[in-house]
């Protein structure tokens, strides 16, 4: 495996760190506390540069079905990133998220989970 793919897997990982603590602390307070966001914007900064790595460390094509649901997962949260700091804007983490953004932050964290688990299984399938 070479370096950008062996640096892209460290910090895809960290990003799964950084999602996982926003994400329980989503659920936990259910408001848009920088407690949250903070962890939210650096896993989707990291993601970011995972991704990037590995596209530029791969040898495959990027439009893969790993590659496929690993963009779309990103953009979910990307888009989640941006709309939960929209309501922190507007409401000062002192209304609770709506419940609709709330599934949404569920949904785009399990859509990246599986896209997570399918980078995995794409590795070991090699």
């Amino acid at each position: 495996m070479n370096t950008l793919l062996t640096v892209g897997i460290i910090i895809v990982n960290l990003a799964l760190i950084a999602y996982t603590t926003a994400f329980i602390t989503f659920t936990q307070k259910k408001r848009a506390v920088n407690k949250a966001l903070i962890p939210l914007s650096i896993g989707v900064a990291l993601d970011i540069c995972a991704t990037s790595l590995m596209i530029l460390g791969s040898s495959h094509s990027f439009l893969s079905t790993h590659g496929l649901i690993g963009y779309s997962s990103l953009v979910a949260m990307v888009v989640d990133c941006i709309l939960l700091w929209k309501f922190r804007i507007k409401y000062n983490s002192k209304g609770s998220i709506p419940q609709p953004l709330h599934w949404y932050t569920r949904i785009a964290y399990i859509w990246w989970i599986c896209a997570y688990i399918a980078g995995i299984l794409a590795v070991l399938g090699r």
